[in-house]
């Protein structure tokens, strides 16, 4: 799949399985497909430097939310697969690691928006293949060690992938913002 900063995307997967998908397992697809679109819809257009361009006091940028919900998907994705050692020990983490992780959130100068993008649009096929696949979405996996979960805590499939459309939604909102203020364009309306 090719992504450009237009805007533009394939819907295609060459996997036949997601296009086979049915039942929950198409509609979870459709969802987060529909708000991948908006979400992506809101860089079309724009240079790499307006994609690192702060506009409202918020610390978030067009491409570090590309980024960052590329991040969360693949790790969402892995843990359906892997448990919480996809995810890691969040109570465990240094100070140089909240670093790392605060860069998700920005297009780093060494970055392009189309390289993002190119990214987002790879984990997108990756979940889908999985989610059009899983054999059982009541499957369940203990959560990762993390100050805002529940110790013992466990999540199915489903409740992970729901996690992901709803990141993909919350974030495609603020992007909406981020890109109305930058230069006046709207994802609707």
């Amino acid at each position: 799949m090719s992504e450009t900063t237009t805007g533009k995307e394939s819907t295609h997967h060459d996997a036949a399985d997601v296009a086979s998908a049915t039942g929950e397992h198409a509609d979870l697809l459709a969802m987060l497909a529909n708000h991948r679109r908006f979400l992506r819809f809101t860089t079309r257009d724009l240079t790499d430097d307006q994609a690192r361009q702060r506009t409202t006091a918020s610390e978030l940028c067009l491409g570090g939310l590309i980024k960052h919900v590329a991040s969360v998907e693949r790790h969402w994705a892995d843990f359906i697969v892997q448990g919480p050692s996809a995810m890691g020990d969040f109570t465990a983490m240094t100070e140089a690691d909240w670093a790392r992780r605060a860069d998700e959130f920005r297009l780093l100068p060494t970055e392009t928006l189309a390289g993002v993008l190119a990214d987002y649009a790879e984990v997108a096929c990756r979940t889908d293949e999985l989610v059009a696949t899983l054999p059982d979405l009541n499957a369940t996996q203990p959560l990762p060690k993390a100050p805002w979960f529940e110790s013992g805590a466990r999540w199915t499939a489903r409740r992970a992938v729901m996690h992901i459309i709803a990141e993909t939604a919350q974030h495609a909102g603020h992007a909406d913002i981020i890109r109305e203020s930058l230069d006046g364009a709207k994802t609707m309306g």
